[in-house]
């Protein structure tokens, strides 16, 4: 069952606003490696040792002792597969999950002990949230912006340009049920935009969206995150090298790398990938490394002479690759796959 809009986008004192009260209100008028924690200053995000073991994993940790210092402005990104751990750091960092052990604070005030203050500067899409189907787009974005105190004259003001800036206007009186997948997705990610709050969680908020709806939404969040600290989680990786400020890749757990997407190109050697599919025989590597996937496919980082030596082998050999300088896709690879060798 969805949660309800009071739920998931948070607010307030954080309790779930009760869908009849929602009713009477629209129809009234949201390394291990590596990370340093010096410098540390009141606005920034910090986490000390962020442990998280939920009571049906059989002592599996979601979160293994992550630490990070990240400047809280901007755009953060986490990335990682399913299961990594992004949306638990995030539900945490958002008050709503405590932590099995460890902390975390957030300009300046803790998450577990602080939750009730920090809520009144957070808005947050889960990834589970969803738009009430009886209501329509504006009044989604306006009931939320009134539970947050706002007038309902500037509510207005406020929902109409973002549902704009998401693409909906067309849509704004039209029933949630009618909506399409990624027009409700724009729904809850236009009830973010209007809140205007300083801190933003969007766990994967371009899911289900169209390769043009998800870069008219860059270009909304890029905007807001001027003077806005906004926290992404995303599975297309070409998202965070365009957005990110800072990037954190978690990989069971555990924080695998942070940085500036420069900073973890530093993290590789080698500046050249070459792309092998599964069950392709690998060539020998005489200065690079090899990284095999988890479905077996395969990477080989090497530098320019020897990316064309070994690239002109292969396609003599009749084997489909991709050759190219690398990208953070191939960063996320090299750190989140198995080593073959070097």
């Amino acid at each position: 069952m969805s949660k309800s809009l009071g739920t998931v986008l948070g607010a307030g004192n954080g309790a779930p606003l009760d869908q009849a009260v929602l009713r009477r209100l629209v129809l009234g008028s949201l390394k291990q490696r590596g990370s340093g924690l010096e410098s540390l200053e009141e606005g920034d995000l910090v986490c000390h040792g962020l442990t998280k073991i939920y009571s049906a994993s059989q002592g599996k940790k979601a979160l293994d002792a992550v630490s990070l210092s990240v400047k809280a402005r901007g755009i953060f990104s986490l990335i990682g597969m399913n299961g990594a751990g992004k949306t638990t750091l995030v539900r945490i960092l958002a008050t709503q999950l405590e932590p099995t052990s460890g902390d975390a604070q957030l300009r300046g005030m803790d998450v577990v002990k602080d939750a009730k203050v920090l809520r009144e500067r957070i808005a947050s899409i889960p990834q589970e949230a969803r738009s009430i189907p009886w209501m329509t787009p504006m009044q989604t974005v306006v009931s939320y912006l009134l539970w947050r105190g706002i007038p309902y004259a500037e509510g207005k003001s406020r929902a109409a340009e973002a549902l704009a800036k998401v693409g909906i206007e067309g849509q704004r009186d039209t029933l949630s049920r009618k909506l399409s997948g990624g027009q409700r997705r724009k729904v809850m990610v236009a009830t973010v935009l209007a809140a205007d709050s300083d801190i933003t969680f969007l766990d994967e908020p371009t899911t289900g969206l169209d390769p043009i709806s998800r870069k008219e939404l860059w270009k909304s969040l890029k905007e807001l995150s001027g003077n806005h600290f906004l926290v992404l989680t995303t599975h297309y990786l070409e998202e965070a090298e365009q957005l990110a400020d800072i990037i954190g890749i978690l990989d069971r757990g555990r924080l695998a790398a942070m940085g500036t997407l420069d900073q973890l190109r530093g993290l590789v050697r080698h500046q050249y990938s070459i792309r092998l599919p599964a069950g392709v025989a690998v060539p020998e590597v005489k200065d690079g490394t090899v990284t095999t996937g988890r479905e077996g496919q395969v990477q080989i980082l090497t530098g320019e002479e020897e990316a064309y030596s070994l690239s002109g082998e292969l396609l003599r050999a009749g084997v489909r690759i991709s050759v190219s300088r690398i990208s953070l896709d191939d960063i996320f690879f090299h750190l989140v796959g198995e080593q073959g060798g070097s």
